[in-house]
């Protein structure tokens, strides 16, 4: 795609570094079938012409193929970052310069500029929120209420988001759909296992460098993220321990052949911390004072408040960068405990985020659930909805196609027992 002639407001790094990103979007394109085969029909069929999409997400090479996908169906689409840490600054240029997509996110924004941009998203006037973490839904539901009429619906595609939006439900300010795109099959089973679980190890070992190998790693949380990080630090030879607060996770993780054990116990052999949960303080001032000297902690959940590093930093007498996205606190014990990537996403600070082969299946459901939003607009109540099933099955038809994968189909006869009643022993 040529560049655009007229100039888009836009608030990014540096608009020079559009050709390294146009070269790493295409890059990630080649494993994102699913979705390019959605963009070529909303490209014919402009299921959002006259709609306007504001989208807060990780700006990611991947990322990118959704707001081109969006752009193709006749969005009027604005992009923003939803983690100051997870923008790809090359990206960002290369959608506005390349695609003509109003960007405004830079890797390193302060609160200030976060929010900020932010208010920008919802100056649109939004019709549809792509939002990871509810963040422009709740502003938009706080302080935008004279916007409430434009809006169709929001998608979500994080437990923290989804989390937020019930509590929006239950408390009786959620006036339109939201649909939860964290819980289709096709995005919390690849996403979350596969995708946070190789990620989440490919920016520690980013930032650190260390040997897994032999290492004592603690999870906090044994969710589909959870599974996916202590899978993945099993298979690089580490001794993985995990903590829950739910009784069916943590007897699932035993029977996979994890230790479980209170954080107040397993702080005495970790060697690397990583949190998932999407709660707040899951490892506090009592667990760094019990700590190994030189522990590693770091988190993989949507926010940066699951470690409390403002008590850390009133424990600590020194704080110092010793690697990029690296920093250690010298405790007035003598210890030290390392932190990565400021507490926020380990995997999207220090890294690139998940495989591409494994958003294309997320953003898929991403640019699917807009679509069905539209198709339905005044049909469906205020609430968290499930994606239909039948667009589940059809992302996942798509990727094995794509895969060269085939399957088995039911026979007539295997069709008609499984709708009898009658056929018994």
């Amino acid at each position: 795609m040529t560049a655009t002639t007229t100039p888009v407001k836009h608030e990014v790094k540096d608009i020079s570094l559009a050709p390294l990103g146009k070269q790493r979007i295409d890059w990630a394109g080649r494993e994102m079938p699913v979705l390019h085969l959605i963009r070529d029909r909303f490209a014919k069929e402009k299921p959002f012409a006259g709609i306007r999409i504001t989208a807060c997400c990780h700006v990611t090479t991947e990322t990118a193929h959704l707001a081109i996908t969006l752009k193709a169906g006749g969005a009027d689409a604005v992009l923003i970052a939803s983690n100051p840490l997870s923008t790809q600054d090359d990206v960002a240029a290369s959608l506005v310069a390349d695609h003509g997509i109003p960007v405004f996110a830079i890797k390193g924004e302060d609160n200030e500029t976060y929010h900020r941009h932010v208010e920008i998203a919802l100056d649109h006037k939004p019709n549809i929120i792509i939002d990871d973490g509810s963040d422009v839904t709740a502003g938009l539901v706080q302080h935008r209420k004279d916007q409430l009429s434009d809006i169709i619906g929001t998608t979500e595609e994080t437990t923290t988001g989804i989390v937020r939006l019930a509590a929006m439900f239950k408390d009786g300010v959620l006036s339109f759909p939201a649909m939860n795109v964290n819980d289709a099959e096709t995005k919390h089973f690849f996403d979350n296992r596969y995708g946070t679980g190789q990620s989440t190890l490919d920016g520690i070992i980013r930032a650190t460098n260390v040997l897994l190998a032999g290492k004592t790693v603690v999870v906090a949380g044994y969710g589909w993220c959870g599974k996916g990080t202590a899978l993945r630090a099993r298979g690089l030879g580490a001794n993985v321990i995990v903590t829950e607060i739910n009784p069916v996770r943590a007897l699932e993780a035993t029977m996979d052949g994890f230790r479980v054990m209170p954080m107040e116990e397993a702080v005495r052999y970790g060697d690397l911390y990583v949190t998932v949960t999407g709660n707040k303080h899951v490892i506090r001032r009592e667990h760094f004072e019990n700590m190994k000297d030189g522990a590693i902690v770091c988190n993989s959940g949507h926010f940066d408040i699951e470690i409390d590093l403002k008590g850390l930093g009133e424990m600590a007498s020194e704080k110092r960068t010793v690697r990029p996205f690296t920093e250690q606190y010298k405790l007035q014990s003598g210890k030290s405990v390392i932190v990565l990537g400021e507490g926020r996403l380990i995997n999207l600070a220090a890294a690139e985020g998940h495989p591409s082969a494994v958003m294309d299946m997320s953003f898929a459901n991403q640019a699917l659930a807009c679509e069905y939003l539209v198709k339905n607009k005044g049909k469906l109540e205020p609430a968290v909805h499930s994606i239909p099933e039948d667009i589940d099955q059809e992302i996942a038809s798509l990727k094995l196609k794509a895969m060269g994968i085939h399957m088995d189909a039911l026979t007539p006869e295997q069709v008609k027992y499984i709708n009898s009643w009658t056929s018994g022993t």
